[in-house]
């Protein structure tokens, strides 16, 4: 199936992943003035910065069954309001302690409604199952195209007008998830699925037992765990980090724009090779790359040259494992309670993510460097590329039974 052929939903669910996704990727070019401004140290902000991504992976589960059940549409008009609210009252913020209400309870709410697990839901339920790798490819790489466009501009906003007017421009864009979410038609099981009728028949507790009951689950859980990590440690600390080694801050900031756009390419590259070839295979690969991309940015001397190459490099597979994770989730049980079971799955990335944005801090206050967490990173990649091998991905009983 062509892209241009995908129904809109795909394209509105990508029009809403660029705003929700570009905002929160540009959060680590705020830590050093939001720190400076409280007068704390770095711990205080990666904290309300875990906090946030813990509680974006906590709710996760709860608003895919909401969406399961009610709608996507519902459910991103609830997380965009919530979403620009907890910016907003971040720019207002007078006691650093606000920042756990705003920035890290209200934005992880908004987060939760509004990213990947609630999209690919509403996808998946539209989109036929062998391509479905692809289209979860194409939606992840918006958000990659999000972090492309925001990081540059919210750079430029914090030079000109300072962190608070920042955030508010970033709370009014919230305002447009919610104009292209009245366009979003609640999506219909499509009807030439082989397995609709096996979806169908089954209810949520039977899907929830029948998932913990399959041990590839769970190491898809550790797995996207290790991806969780990664990302939060080095979207939220590598502006400090290359600070540190005295590059200037539009070096972070073209640095994570360059993780942006070639995530953008990377995303739709693996969502296609997961839809040619084994996905447990192929993300397996994308681990060990990452292993070697993050451990010869950690041996090479830190210029603004191998730092724009390790965005690139980092950013071809960055975000990659999405599609190839939600898609063995849909290979694996079905389309019907993807939202509920893949929203299980990026719990526990979220709560890599906690333990990423708030380790990194951390060990920097405690040992005054970042390179015990840097290496960390290289040994969780090469684990993750061990973990998937022994998946078994083949459809459960239940789907197997159905005839063609």
């Amino acid at each position: 199936m062509s892209i241009f052929r995908f129904p809109p939903i795909v394209w509105i669910g990508i029009s809403i992943l660029i705003m929700c996704l570009g905002v929160r990727q540009s959060f680590g070019i705020f830590m050093m003035p939001i720190s400076e401004h409280f007068q704390t140290g770095r711990e205080f902000f990666s904290f309300a910065i875990a906090l946030q991504n813990l509680l974006f992976g906590a709710f996760q589960p709860f608003v895919g069954m909401a969406a399961d059940k009610w709608g996507a549409k519902r459910i991103i008009i609830l997380g965009s309001i919530a979403y620009g609210l907890g910016l907003y009252l971040t720019s207002i913020a007078v006691e650093p302690s606000m920042l756990y209400l705003s920035l890290g309870a209200l934005v992880g709410l908004g987060l939760s409604c509004t990213s990947y697990v609630i999209v690919l839901g509403a996808v998946a339920k539209v989109v036929p199952a062998e391509h479905a790798a692809k289209a979860f490819g194409l939606t992840t790489a918006a958000g990659s195209f999000g972090m492309f466009a925001m990081i540059p501009g919210a750079q430029m906003l914090l030079a000109d007008f300072g962190w608070q007017s920042a955030l508010q421009v970033f709370a009014i864009l919230c305002c447009l998830m919610i104009v292209f979410a009245l366009f979003m038609k609640t999506a219909k099981a499509n009807t030439s699925q082989v397995n609709q009728v096996a979806e169908q028949e089954q209810t949520l507790k039977q899907a929830l037992k029948e998932a913990f009951s399959h041990k590839g689950y769970w190491l898809i859980h550790a797995g996207f765990f290790v991806c969780g990590f990664h990302v939060m440690f080095i979207a939220t600390h590598l502006p400090s980090y290359l600070a540190d080694k005295n590059l200037p801050a539009s070096s972070a900031a073209m640095a994570l724009a360059y993780v942006g756009i070639f995530n953008i390419f990377g995303s739709y590259f693996w969502g296609v090779m997961g839809d040619r070839f084994n996905k447990r295979h192929v993300m397996s690969a994308l681990y060990l790359i990452r292993t070697i991309v993050i451990a010869g940015f950690v041996m090479l001397p830190i210029t603004e040259h191998t730092a724009a190459l390790f965005g690139g490099a980092i950013g071809f597979v960055w975000l990659g494992t999405v599609p190839l994770t939600s898609g063995l989730v849909r290979q694996i049980f079905g389309a019907k309670y993807l939202s509920t079971l893949y929203g299980l799955v990026f719990f526990t990335h979220q709560v890599g993510s906690f333990l990423g944005a708030w380790a990194g801090g951390r060990i920097y206050d405690y040992y005054g460097s970042y390179e015990p967490i840097w290496w960390s990173t290289v040994v969780l990649a090469f684990a993750a590329s061990l973990i998937h091998l022994p998946i078994n991905d083949k459809p459960v009983a239940r789907l197997q039974q159905q005839p063609a």
